[in-house]
């Protein structure tokens, strides 16, 4: 079995340098096994082509795929955040490919202009607030969000994670630099705590009366619904007199050397088809990219917002003014 220098989990068949089958795909995964693991099994059944995998973290998998270079026994690489695919592309690990398929089945501000990655879900980041001390009435926007009037009343989650550095990169490409710098630090001025370290923690506290409203991905409040039903939390739908609501994707491209590249293209389009998308999204709580496809019910019950169509490789683009622009407005 191949070692691992980095800390990963190995599934499936074991990822040997020395067994080379026709008829497989091997991915590198930044997704959950329990989000990939359901399709891979049913693709296989269907097609017969063996899928391996493994699943780390973006950063380590990048840095795996980059270290491998054409040695890489990759021929998918898996990741979340428009950011995180943007870097992987400017990266030199995936290939430019041309599909009808795909080109059909994501819509292209949530995919590479260049054909090196397409998304597979997506995934709004929104704002939660109290439904007991906060009126839907109060809410507008992510920039009104920076009013004095929520001094006192805010929480965050931390600027260090990329979904965070993805909603600024957007704020940055519809305000510039000067504007959405502005509007962050509204946001820091206004906190109530210190950026807590994930979207739960974040929508708990507003649950425990330590703030009122919180930005979050669906998927997270979906979960903490789940597991506290009743909980007075509710998802607000900003912009929508104006840009949109914040969207991102989780997506997936084709490695530069991958070995099984074809192959590797087939998985993809079938990952965006018809066929899978409801359980690639609904396996998260996220939104299909397809747009023939109908969101899972209890993400359907959401109800529906108009999206930013900014193309989300922005995020990726603008990730290191992003960085800086929250460094500076003390957004730590």
């Amino acid at each position: 079995m191949l070692r691992l220098a980095l800390s990963v989990t190995v599934v499936a068949t074991m990822l040997s340098p020395l067994v080379v089958h026709a008829e497989e795909v091997v991915v590198y995964s930044a997704r959950n096994e329990h989000l990939i693991k359901p399709l891979f099994d049913r693709y296989t059944q269907e097609t017969g082509v063996a899928i391996r995998y493994i699943t780390d973290k973006e950063g380590p998998l990048l840095q795996r795929l980059a270290a491998e270079g054409k040695r890489t026994p990759a021929d998918m690489l898996i990741t979340v955040d428009a950011g995180n695919l943007w870097h992987a592309a400017q990266s030199g690990v995936l290939a430019e490919i041309r599909s009808p398929v795909l080109e059909a089945n994501v819509p292209a501000n949530l995919r590479d202009p260049q054909g090196r990655w397409f998304g597979l879900s997506e995934r709004a980041r929104t704002i939660v607030y109290s439904t007991e001390r906060v009126q839907p009435g109060e809410l507008s926007s992510y920039e009104d969000l920076a009013d004095p009037k929520w001094k006192g009343r805010l929480c965050l989650r931390t600027s260090k994670k990329v979904y965070n550095q993805s909603l600024v990169a957007s704020l940055i490409a519809r305000h510039g630099d000067d504007g959405a710098e502005q509007i962050v630090r509204g946001w820091v001025a206004n906190l109530a705590a210190e950026p807590f370290s994930n979207d739960t923690k974040a929508m708990e506290a507003v649950a425990a009366g330590q703030c009122d409203v919180t930005i979050v991905n669906t998927y997270y409040f979906g979960r903490l619904e789940k597991d506290r039903p009743g909980i007075p939390l509710a998802l607000f739908w900003p912009n929508q007199d104006g840009s949109g609501v914040h969207i991102n994707v989780s997506g997936a491209g084709v490695t530069a050397h991958a070995k099984h590249p074809e192959a590797a293209q087939k998985l993809l389009e079938w990952l965006s088809s018809a066929t899978a998308q409801g359980d690639f999204a609904g396996l998260n709580m996220e939104y299909p990219v397809n747009k023939a496809v109908a969101p899972d019910p209890i993400v359907a019950a959401w109800g529906t917002f108009k999206a930013d169509d900014l193309n989300v490789n922005e995020a990726g683009r603008l990730q290191a003014d992003a960085i800086r622009l929250m460094d500076r407005a003390g957004y730590r």
